[in-house]
């Protein structure tokens, strides 16, 4: 009878999304993963199988947490607000590994390799792109934004802001911070009486 595992696969995967998000794919070797989840080789392969399925999980994961943030900022302010208070979220989380985004950064560095995991990495993005369309057309519903905007336009444009913004914040987190509440002002003009 195999023996049961003596650790927390999330936890495992936790570190490794922290580890994979600060290094990058390339930056990260199997021995530093080992060493990080202190696994042995063979406990790690029997895991997670490769670094790929491992990075792929923590890619999933990265995603679903900053979706769940979103949705949860939704909840509790409504749709616009929760736009407008996402990007300082962003800028002050002091527990980041990175302040770029893991997934565009897990895009630029393997896309050029035609790696699977790019394809992946931009499914994400287009995920996290949907759900702002999403809250952009629940605030048109709710009266919020002008009902003439495009909402598929302004969360491309929002997710660029962001994604602009994750680089500016690895720079000067405090330049970022002043970008963080221009992006959320810039949100509060295209309401729909304005």
């Amino acid at each position: 009878m195999p023996r049961k595992p003596t650790y927390d696969r999330n936890d495992l995967i936790d570190r490794a999304r922290d580890l994979f998000w600060q290094r990058g794919w390339a930056g990260t070797s199997l021995k530093d993963l080992e060493v990080s989840l202190q696994l042995n080789p063979g406990s790690f392969y029997a895991a997670f199988g490769s670094k790929d399925a491992l990075f792929a999980l923590a890619m999933e994961k990265y995603a679903s947490d900053g979706l769940a943030r979103l949705e949860g900022l939704s909840k509790a302010h409504g749709p616009l607000k929760a736009l407008q208070k996402f990007p300082a979220m962003i800028v002050e989380n002091e527990t980041a590994p990175a302040m770029a985004c893991m997934l565009s950064k897990t895009f630029l560095e393997l896309h050029t390799r035609d790696h699977p995991l790019a394809d992946k990495a931009n499914q994400h993005l287009i995920r996290m792109e949907n759900l702002f369309a999403d809250l952009f057309e629940q605030a048109q519903t709710a009266g919020e934004i002008d009902k003439e905007r495009d909402p598929t336009a302004l969360a491309r444009r929002y997710q660029s802001d962001l994604l602009g913004l994750r680089v500016s914040a690895e720079r000067d987190r405090v330049a970022a911070q002043a970008i963080a509440a221009e992006i959320a002002d810039s949100l509060g003009r295209i309401g729909s009486n304005r």
